[in-house]
């Protein structure tokens, strides 16, 4: 007798057919899920009509059409703001890598327990204390134009990149503590192990602790960067020519205000696709959470 057989479990039955009280209950969840799917369509749809009859009727429905509505202005002015959101993707990237370095930087020395790193550490808490209780177009204006008045030799003198620096400043004490948390979050028993194994303790933070750790804070640090990618509009006020300052430029120019309608399409543009993949990050998050604790 084939041992291998018996000890392994029975392969499903090809000819397995559900029963009626199963293929009922089938047609009555697929029911259930079409009518609640019609339920809301139906819903939305009649909210989005109230909302927009409640708008047209108005009294002052077409001075708001005429100023913000504009198609004709709208297309004259699309080339600039689309020049103009360029800076801010650029902005945004160049800020995004610099972020994620100083920020896992300042997490590592926050979690180290090395008695010597006990300035750092302090240095590191100061840090993230001050630069996340100043608001972020505050520090845009500290930092560009505080910054060159101190005439110190090399320091920049593009608005841009000064404005990319408090964006640095900022976002860099907000992903900081996201990092901590995720290095926090992986279980002691991980690093443990590791040392057990025969791992010294950068080969356990290398190979152990830090690919779990930014796996759990993914979700979170692709919040962050959605704000920032909207934040990039602070730097108007330094005066580069990003899409708000051009859509400020434009407004001014034809008394019309449809150009801050265009640069508000644009950023929509890339932070919802951005808030869906967070949310479908989050989602499978909490999927592979459930599955490996049953909870």
């Amino acid at each position: 007798m084939d041992l291998t057989k018996t000890a392994e479990s029975p392969a499903p039955d090809a000819t397995y057919r559900p029963s009626k009280h199963e293929l009922e209950r089938q047609r009555f969840r697929r029911s259930r899920r079409r009518r609640h799917t019609w339920i809301s369509a139906v819903c939305t749809v009649v909210a989005l009509v109230a909302l927009g009859a409640a708008a047209v009727a108005s009294p002052g429905w077409e001075r708001v059409d005429s100023l913000f509505l504009d198609g004709a202005e709208l297309r004259a002015a699309f080339p600039e703001l689309l020049r103009g959101f360029w800076l801010n993707i650029q902005m945004f990237l160049v800020a995004e890598v610099l972020i994620l370095v100083l920020g896992l930087l300042i997490a590592l020395v926050r979690v180290t327990r090395a008695p010597g790193l006990q300035p750092l550490r302090l240095a590191a808490t100061v840090y993230v204390d001050v630069f996340r209780g100043v608001p972020t177009l505050l520090l845009v204006f500290l930092v560009g134009f505080g910054l060159p008045a101190l005439q110190l030799q090399g320091t920049p003198s593009e608005p841009w990149v000064l404005g990319v620096i408090a964006l640095v400043l900022s976002y860099a004490a907000y992903v900081a503590e996201v990092f901590r948390a995720g290095l926090n979050s992986v279980h002691p028993a991980q690093r443990n192990a590791a040392r057990a194994l025969g791992l010294n303790e950068r080969q356990t933070l290398r190979h152990v602790v830090l690919p779990q750790a930014v796996r759990n804070v993914v979700p979170p640090l692709l919040n962050d960067f959605i704000a920032l990618q909207k934040d990039t509009a602070l730097v108007a006020v330094l005066g580069p020519l990003e899409a708000l300052r051009a859509a400020q430029i434009k407004a001014d120019y034809d008394f019309n205000y449809t150009p801050y309608l265009g640069a508000a399409l644009l950023f929509i543009a890339v932070t919802i696709p951005l808030t869906r993949f967070a949310d479908r990050l989050q989602r499978r998050a909490a999927q592979r959470t459930w599955a490996e604790t049953g909870r």
